[in-house]
This record gives C-alpha cells, sequence and structure tokens, in this order.
C-alpha cells in the first residue's frame, strides 16, 4: 500500500469515474490527498443576532408549517417553508430542488445551510443538513461536469482512512519547527477535515511552503546536475566572431553587448550552460542568439533553434539567412511542412555535420532527426513547449548548451525564484534609432477618427495591424467579429485602393503562413488578425497597431502585441479600442499609454491581475502551483528558495535519516517531471 496507488483502489472509482478524475488531475492517492478545497462552508449553528446580510449560515430551528412547492418556466421550481428559530420565524425558500419536500416534515427539527438576508430576515437555502453529527466546516473542491462535488468529497474520505498511515514528512524537522509548520499528515487532514477556519489557514499556509519548497528543491537540483554534469567546452574564434559584429547592419546595445559576454563566458566553460535570456519585445534578442550560434559554429558545433510556430521559425531562417550571408555557415528550416523529399535530403547532411544551423519547429526533435555534433541549442519563447519538448532536443546532443529565450518581461525577484535552475541575462534596452511607440485610448464612439489615422497612415506607404479577440460571435462576450471587421475594413479601404487580409486561429498552417507573407511583401496592406500574430512576427513597414476591445486583453499580451509595430526607425503607433466596464480595465489602458517598459508593464499586471493568471500563466512559463501564489507569496517562495540551497549544499545531504522522504520525491519527481509541464 503506497501514496502512489491507483486511485481505482477506492469503492467506485471504475473506468468512467477516473476519466472524470484524470481530467483534474487526479490519478493516484497522493494526488487525492493533495487536491486541495478552494473554500470552506462554516456549518456550525448561529444565533440570528451574530449574522451579517447575504453571510452564508447554518440555522437550527423547527418546521413551522408545512412546506409549499410552486413550479415555473421549464423545470423551475420554489420550495417554501417557515423555520421557528426560539420566537422568531424565518422564511427559507429553496430554488430548484423539488425533492426537499420529503425531507420537510411539519414540528420537526432541521437544520438549513443558506445565504441569509438580513433585510428581509429570509434565507435563500442552499442544502439541509442531517440533524445528526455534522462536521463544521465542508470542504468545497473544484470539479467539472463529469463528477460531483459530494463524490470528491467521499473519495478524500476513504482515501484518508485507508491511507493517512503512509503519509510521511517531505520537509526537515529543522525547517519544519523553525518556520513552525504542521506535520504533513496534519496539514493534509487539515486542509480536508478543518475544524474551524484559523485550523484551514495553518494548514494552507504549511501547504504553500511545502509546495514551494519541493519544487525550489527541484530546481536546486536540476541547477547541480547541470553544474557536474561535463558540458561542450567551445573554444570559438574570437576574431572571426569580432569581424561578423562588426559587419552587422547596426551597432550593438550595451545591453546586447553585456549578454552576448555572458553566454560567451558560458560557452566556453567545461559545465552545462542553461541560460535565460529575457528581452523585451524588439530588443534584439535574435541578433544575440545569432551571434553565440556562430560563436558555436567557429568552435567546430552544430547549433539549432527551435520556435513554436511555423511563421516565426521560417522568420528566423530568414532573416539568419540575411546575417550570415557569405559566410561558411550552412542553414536549413525543419518544419512540419517541409515536404517529405527535401527532410529526406536534410537529414544525412545534418547527421553528417554538413549542415551546422538548423532552424525549425517540434520537428527537430522528431525521431530519424541526428545531429553530428550539437553544441548549442536556442529556444524561442521556451514557455511555448513543455519540459519534455526541451529535453528532448536537448538530448539529440551529448548535453548540448542551452539558451532559452522569452520576450515576456517578468520581474527580476519573481524571475529568480521562478526559474532557479538557470542564469538569467537580460537586455533592459531598445536598439539605438528605435522610437518608442506612441499608445492612445479611444472610446468605440471615436473609432472614425482613427480609421482616417490609419488612411493616412497607408497613404505614406505604411502598413497596419488590427486586432480583434474572436473568431465567431459570442452571447457571453461582447466584442467584435473578426471576420466582420475584416468586411467592414475592407469596404472602407478597397476604394482607397488598399488591401485587406485576415487571419485568425482556425485556418490551416499553409493557409496562415500565405496570408503572412503576402502582408510580410506588402501585397495586403491592412492585416485584420486574432492573436495569432503576438510573438515574434516582425514587419518593419507596419506601423499602427489598432486592438479592438482591449480592455479584454491583459497587459502582457496587449504589450507584445504593441511589439509587432516600431521595428524600424519610422514613428508608430498603438490605438486601443475600449469601453472597459470596470476599474481594473481602466487601469490596464492607463498603464498602456503611461510606459512602453515591458519591465514595467509586468510588474503592473502581477499587481491588478494577481497570479491567479500571472501575465497569463502559459504566456510567461511561471510554474502552476496549487495553493501558493508566486505573486502574493513571493516573501515565503524566496524563504523557500533559500531553504532548499542552504538544504543541497549541506555534504552528504541526501544521506542524512530525515531527509529519506524528500529524497524519494524527488528521484520521483525527476522521472515524472511532476513540477514543470
Amino acid at each position: 500500500m503506497a501514496l502512489s496507488d491507483s486511485v481505482t483502489v477506492l469503492p467506485g472509482v471504475g473506468p468512467k469515474r477516473l476519466a472524470a478524475l484524470a481530467d483534474l488531475g487526479i490519478t493516484t492517492i497522493e494526488s487525492l490527498l493533495t487536491y486541495y478545497p478552494f473554500r470552506y462552508e462554516d456549518l456550525r449553528v448561529k444565533e440570528l443576532n451574530e449574522i451579517g446580510d447575504q453571510e452564508q449560515v447554518t440555522l437550527k430551528g423547527i418546521v413551522a408549517a408545512p412546506p409549499t412547492l410552486s413550479r415555473f418556466g421549464r423545470k423551475k421550481s420554489r420550495l417554501n417553508f417557515r423555520l421557528l428559530i426560539g420566537q422568531d420565524v424565518v422564511p427559507v425558500t429553496f430554488f430548484n430542488q423539488p425533492w426537499l419536500k420529503n425531507n420537510i416534515e411539519v414540528e420537526s427539527p432541521i437544520m438549513v445551510y443558506g445565504r441569509f438576508d438580513a433585510n428581509r430576515k429570509q434565507l435563500n437555502g442552499v442544502k439541509i443538513l442531517s440533524s445528526g453529527k455534522n462536521d463544521p466546516m465542508a470542504s468545497v473542491y473544484p470539479s467539472n461536469k463529469g463528477i460531483r462535488q459530494k463524490t470528491i468529497q467521499e473519495l478524500v474520505v476513504a482515501a484518508w482512512e485507508k491511507y493517512h498511515t503512509e503519509i510521511v514528512d517531505l520537509i526537515p524537522d529543522s525547517i519544519k519547527s523553525h518556520y513552525r509548520l504542521l506535520d504533513r499528515a496534519q496539514m493534509i487532514h487539515d486542509m480536508h477535515f478543518p475544524k474551524d477556519l484559523k485550523a484551514a489557514k495553518a494548514a494552507r499556509r504549511s501547504a504553500k511552503f511545502e509546495e514551494f519548497f519541493r519544487f525550489q528543491m527541484q530546481l536546486q537540483m536540476l541547477k547541480r546536475r547541470d553544474q557536474t554534469q561535463a558540458g561542450m567546452t567551445m573554444m570559438y574564434d574570437k576574431e572571426r566572431l569580432q569581424r561578423f559584429v562588426s559587419k552587422l547592419p547596426y551597432e550593438l546595445t550595451t545591453a546586447q553587448k553585456r549578454v552576448v559576454n555572458e553566454i560567451c563566458a558560458d560557452l566556453k566553460r567545461p559545465i552545462h550552460m542553461n541560460r535565460l535570456l529575457q528581452g523585451d519585445v524588439g530588443s534584439g534578442k535574435t541578433v544575440v542568439a545569432a551571434i553565440c550560434m556562430y560563436a558555436a559554429i567557429t568552435a567546430g558545433f552544430q547549433a539549432a533553434l527551435m520556435a513554436p510556430t511555423e511563421i516565426l521559425a521560417e522568420q528566423h531562417a530568414n532573416n539568419l539567412q540575411a546575417l550570415f550571408d557569405g559566410l561558411p555557415v550552412n542553414i536549413v528550416l525543419l518544419t512540419g511542412s517541409t515536404k517529405p523529399a527535401v527532410r529526406k535530403e536534410i537529414l544525412p547532411r545534418l547527421a553528417s555535420g554538413e549542415i551546422n544551423l538548423i532552424i525549425g519547429t517540434h520537428a527537430l526533435i522528431q525521431e530519424g532527426v541526428d545531429y553530428h555534433r550539437l553544441g548549442l541549442v536556442v529556444i524561442d519563447e521556451q514557455h511555448r513547449f513543455g519540459v519534455a519538448q526541451r529535453q528532448a532536443l536537448r538530448q539529440k546532443g551529448d548535453n548540448p548548451d542551452v539558451l532559452a529565450m522569452t520576450a515576456t518581461p517578468i520581474p527580476r525577484t519573481l524571475a529568480i525564484t521562478s526559474y532557479g535552475e538557470m542564469d538569467i541575462s537580460v537586455i533592459d534596452e531598445l536598439p539605438t534609432g528605435r522610437k518608442p511607440v506612441t499608445t492612445r485610448w479611444i472610446k468605440n464612439t471615436q473609432i472614425n477618427s482613427a480609421v482616417q489615422f490609419v488612411l493616412r497612415e497607408l497613404a505614406a506607404g505604411h502598413q497596419a495591424y488590427v486586432v480583434t479577440p474572436l473568431i465567431e460571435e459570442s452571447e457571453a462576450v461582447d466584442m467584435k467579429n473578426a471576420q466582420a471587421i475584416y468586411e467592414r475594413f475592407s469596404a472602407y479601404f478597397s476604394p482607397h485602393h488598399y488591401q485587406v487580409g485576415l487571419l485568425h486561429g482556425r485556418m490551416k498552417n499553409d493557409e496562415k503562413d500565405a496570408v503572412m507573407q503576402a502582408f510580410k511583401h506588402n501585397q495586403y496592406q491592412v492585416l485584420v488578425a486574432t492573436t495569432v500574430i503576438e510573438v515574434g512576427v516582425d514587419v518593419k513597414n507596419a506601423t499602427v497597431m489598432m486592438i479592438y476591445d482591449a480592455d479584454h486583453f491583459g497587459l502582457a499580451q496587449l504589450h507584445q502585441l504593441r511589439g509587432r509595430v516600431g521595428r524600424s526607425d519610422q514613428q508608430s503607433y498603438c490605438i486601443l479600442v475600449a469601453d472597459p466596464k470596470n476599474k481594473n480595465g481602466v487601469d490596464r489602458m492607463r498603464v498602456m499609454t503611461e510606459t512602453n517598459d515591458g519591465f514595467v508593464v509586468s510588474q503592473k499586471d502581477l499587481e491588478l491581475r494577481g497570479s491567479g493568471d500571472v501575465l497569463g500563466k502559459k504566456q510567461s512559463g511561471l510554474p502552476d502551483f496549487k495553493v501558493g501564489d508566486p505573486v502574493a507569496d513571493l516573501t515565503m517562495l524566496s524563504v523557500a528558495q533559500d531553504e532548499a540551497k542552504k538544504l543541497t549544499n549541506t555534504p552528504d545531504w541526501q544521506k542524512q535519516p530525515e531527509n529519506q522522504a524528500l529524497v524519494g520525491y524527488l528521484k520521483q519527481a525527476e522521472e515524472n517531471a511532476y513540477m514543470f509541464d
């Protein structure tokens, strides 16, 4: 019997229920017991004079009169009865639970949980509690259509009763006592079955720390592995590298030079490099990567650049072809769309070392793609790839150095604690000659003046993006339809002999590529698009980014979209069209108009949104914790990192008896890549 047992050992868990649980991330007893409630219902009986308006409470009394059931609409019902509490009579109403009528008997005692309306002195019922012994607190879990709340509660009880003796502490006693943390078994018990809110709060504090500590231990183990494993010692040709840099069509910024020096110093070291390159949109990360890949090539190694989309991979290939023109760099592009005959011709040349720079998508890690001497792996927009994909490319060589790039700025303290296994380089200035994008926020009533402005930019020979969030009309969210906007703009601009293209997520890859290429070559002057153009697309002639319903986007996403313009020495503009319905939406529009600094934007995004959607989790690549919040709980995350560093720096820590459960967990986590996908 072990916590790794499948939940199928519990009564009532067959194939159908197992599938529903798996959708919630529950497959083992361990994952069930750490599937924590997101809130609690206080079921303790209260007196009427103790209750605030709209408070959820439990009332106990006598049924004063027979219940009445009325039906209305389709399948709707209202059940009413009066509850006698001492000298007071409280009307109780249950909606759409007609079966409860059979449980309500006149002059019988009853306990009812619901929301109290203090003004009307009535209770909107949620459920009837048994007259027997009730737990003082009821746990409420995230659920789905495939499994009921009550079923999750019953399974947790069954798992606890059968397996609680198997629970062992992962946090060493010294750390646990120093920070006054609960034993793991007590923590799990009080997360599910707290006696009161104070106990639940203490358990949640311990659960957060354990989650952060486990995560930080994994990062420290990864970092230690990188530091002890032999890497590629690349003695690159410094003179050739300097000649390449001197012939670039622009001067590198101070930040770019600093970052190139950091990465090249790593390439020379005999230990493995695992570095994250952060840079705002348009800061010049690609040219930094190009210099470092060329360094690897001059040392006799191959380099690979993996991008998340075919459009981005093709763009990288075109840009690098231009940068390396006239140099002994054999570049090829390999994506899912590469024709079989071309792929067949590429593979032996890659395996022999004739090709020394390959750019592509996940196609680079497919079976049959073999490298001769892979020395440097560059992963663009690294958070768009899972751990397994990133590791697969790394395993194509003999522990090649890894440079991961992201255009989503993350505040440094958060980045250090969330990417603790990586060294971090930051490009914190834009190339010279770049003019800051001018951002304006307008209401929908001002759209005509914005269209006139776009027309003037087109007349000056420039191009424009128009972004809309949805491809289909939604009754739930009042957003403009991309197709409708496309037709409207086509009707407006066609008489002026300007062509409008449409790009959305439901198009096939080859259709997207065709539209994007046409826009790049100025065959379309206006591109109406959904956010598929968000990351990496580079059309230097585009000077206007108009975003419809901008308040429906997060700040980080808006900043990424704004980064599609302002990529030349031409003045560029971002027009936010929005009628925000709340203060948060107004605040986001103001942040966008007040700053172009991605790090400021990301900090504001964290403040406004918290990490319930930290920069958009997938946007940032930050870990998705179950209990902890890496923004609100940043201090605790930092403390957990410090303790993990101290422990892993302790000689023979893995042999000490009190650490054996933690060592076992870390081995299992390494096999399953628990925290990182």
